[in-house]
């Protein structure tokens, strides 16, 4: 699908009366939707997508020093490097082959921001690391180290980050990955670290019963609420995985964060928002990118008719319900 079926796509479902699409929200693995039509070097895990001001689209992924792909068009990519061609000696630290994954990228008072996770599958000895450039092109990123940290005593891992600015101009992080699941911290814009004056650490959403698996956090505000995305199940695993997107909302930004049914995502909650379909296997590891035609969500699957090669999806969604709607 084109990016401009997508736009028409949009149109048609915005005309539509709530119930209505309450009434499309899928209830069989059959009615989820397919994603948007990419081309060229579409071969990513964990996708984190913006615009720039001239309009280029900026994608960064795991792996090989966070890896580039750039689009004029938001269909055909181009791999254009890497993050950080030279690794930060600090890395080994907490993985020996000196790789990262994971990242965040964003645009703030003429800078862009990444935040990264530096670990080893499995382990919560890990790192969110944090890097800032003025151009977001490879090799133009000034690191500046870790801005939070979890070892093997820990009861949470420090992976998978998501910087949220707020309207008040608060700075938020959440990130997590398994254990008891994803939590916040408040970061100072000026540093993009740790706020001083504000070292708690919170909990947003944990599966205290059954799988810990729960991870990858992704928070947006639309209208009176915050929303809470997050990846539920078992990912990397090829045709095997059963990655699944969800979904809370909460009125603060620090939660309570509650499904569609009135569950705590603290207590399992979660409403399905893309799930396994057809040749599409395993969605998450997902972000949400504001775009001229309305919300994306960029994310990867497994690819079931190419032996399960994780690649790049990206699906609008549409927020009149009151809860997002891919299409």
């Amino acid at each position: 699908m084109s990016r401009t079926s997508l736009s028409r796509r949009r149109r048609t479902l915005l005309a539509l009366p709530a119930a209505v699409l309450l009434a499309l929200v899928p209830t069989s693995a059959s009615a989820y939707p397919d994603p948007g039509r990419v081309t060229g070097d579409i071969v990513v895990h964990d996708p984190t997508m913006l615009r720039t001001p001239a309009g280029q689209y900026l994608l960064y992924s795991t792996g090989d020093g966070l890896q580039l792909r750039t689009s004029t068009d938001r269909v055909h990519f181009t791999r254009t490097g890497s993050a950080f061609p030279t690794r930060p000696s600090w890395w080994r630290n907490y993985n020996s082959t000196s790789d990262v994954w994971a990242p965040d990228i964003s645009y703030r008072g003429g800078r862009y921001w990444m935040y990264y996770s530096v670990s080893s599958f499995g382990s919560n000895t890990s790192a969110i690391g944090l890097a800032r450039s003025t151009t977001g092109a490879p090799g133009s990123w000034t690191d500046l180290g870790a801005v939070y940290t979890s070892t093997s005593s820990s009861d949470y891992n420090a992976i998978d980050p998501n910087l949220f600015a707020d309207s008040d101009g608060t700075w938020w992080l959440s990130f997590g990955s398994w254990w008891t699941g994803i939590k916040m911290i408040r970061i100072d814009p000026s540093t993009g670290k740790q706020h001083a004056g504000d070292t708690a650490r919170r909990s947003l959403a944990s599966r205290p019963t059954g799988t810990k698996a729960v991870e990858a956090p992704y928070i947006v505000k639309r209208g009176a609420y915050y929303y809470l995305f997050a990846s539920y199940d078992t990912c990397c695993a090829g045709t095997s995985s059963t990655y699944k997107i969800k979904v809370g909302r909460a009125t603060r930004v620090t939660g309570p964060y509650y499904d569609k049914n009135g569950v705590s995502m603290l207590d399992n909650g979660g409403t399905p928002v893309l799930e396994s379909h057809g040749r599409y296997i395993g969605p998450g590891g997902q972000s949400i990118m504001a775009d001229s035609d309305g919300d994306l969500l960029v994310h990867h699957y497994y690819d079931g008719q190419d032996n399960g090669t994780p690649k790049l999806g990206v699906n609008l969604l549409n927020w009149s319900s009151g809860w997002p709607v891919a299409y």
